[in-house]
């Protein structure tokens, strides 16, 4: 850069968060935009049933976020620090309602992050648990894509049926990865006893040292990190029943862990849009019109938007000291 010459601005957090607006605003238009009855989404009869199982769905997606708390609470022993559900349960739905409802500049994660700090005293420690629990997700999908074709085999068949074992082999290509690189100890083990940022690394080391040492205290995290994907897809199943959609469960069980890995790319908002776009992707061939995809993907956006609201009281509140009591475990 010469002298005088005008510094160059990366893009700032709120320049992102637009771009992500735009991005999902775009997607939804183009899936719309060929969509080719919006009647299609309104089931003809059972209406009753219909409400019955959105509320199922709901429920579901409650269900789930308690078992996200519960897998929190598996991770954060690996730190040797013991939480009651119901804090970090706080926590979980606050950072949904950030994640979801909420155009801010800053994700529902770095908000669990920053609120589970002030619980655990430890900004390390919450945020090595928050990296672990993320990462425990993307070993459970994966084998829920797995387990829907070793259910049926003939799903291969259907049309970008590979696409979504594509996915799941890159995720668990690249999770294998991340853990190498974070348990590695010359490269996330040399900042384990640093100071500044790169001590938030070593707190991911830490963990996943932990379970390399003793790995009986990963089958908790994954069991529980299973059950909870399970209520994901059970959700999509409740929601496509509901539109009175005839999905196999085997396809269920294998293509809609797929789009769960994809709408966490960080290029929408809340995974608008790419969710939307990938159930068009992998269900038009089982007879699912756009209309009835579009309308899947924002029922259980809509699921997870009525239970993050749960955490409004707690984020008008604000992140105050926490009252929950936090216990050291030694090994």
């Amino acid at each position: 850069m010469t002298e005088g010459s005008p510094a160059r601005r990366r893009p700032g957090p709120r320049s992102m968060l637009v771009l992500r607006i735009v991005v999902s605003a775009a997607l939804l238009a183009l899936v719309a935009s060929k969509a080719s009855n919006v009647d299609d989404a309104i089931p003809d009869q059972h209406h009753g049933l219909t409400i019955l199982l959105l509320g199922g769905a709901v429920l579901t997606a409650l269900v789930g976020v308690g078992l996200s708390a519960w897998r929190w609470q598996r991770v954060l022993l690996l730190f040797d620090v013991r939480v009651k559900i119901p804090a970090l349960f706080s926590h979980y739905v606050v950072g949904l309602l950030v994640g979801n409802v909420l155009p801010s500049t800053i994700g529902g994660d770095v908000v669990r992050v920053a609120r589970a700090s002030n619980t655990l005293g430890s900004s390390e420690v919450s945020f090595g648990s928050v990296v672990l629990e993320r990462l425990t997700g993307f070993v459970a999908l994966p084998l829920l894509v797995f387990a829907g074709f070793a259910i049926r085999p003939s799903l291969i068949e259907h049309a970008h049926a590979w696409i979504a074992l594509v996915i799941a082999v890159v995720t668990l290509a690249l999770l294998a990865l991340i853990l190498f690189l974070a348990g590695h100890p010359r490269l996330a083990g040399r900042f384990a006893e640093r100071g500044s940022w790169v001590r938030f690394i070593g707190a991911v080391h830490r963990g996943v040292e932990r379970m390399r040492r003793e790995p009986r205290l990963i089958w908790p995290v994954l069991g529980t990190a299973l059950i909870f994907q399970v209520s994901q897809i059970l959700m999509f199943g409740l929601i496509f029943r509901a539109l009175d959609l005839d999905v196999p469960v085997a396809a269920v069980i294998a293509f809609c862990p797929a789009v769960l890995m994809l709408q966490v790319l960080p290029i929408s908002f809340s995974g608008l849009g790419v969710r939307e776009g990938a159930l068009v992707l992998f269900f038009h061939s089982f007879g699912v019109s756009n209309t009835q995809a579009v309308a899947a993907g924002l029922l259980w956006w809509g699921c997870m938007i009525a239970v993050s609201m749960l955490g409004a009281p707690a984020f008008a509140v604000g992140n105050r000291h926490s009252s929950h009591k936090v216990s050291k475990e030694h090994a």
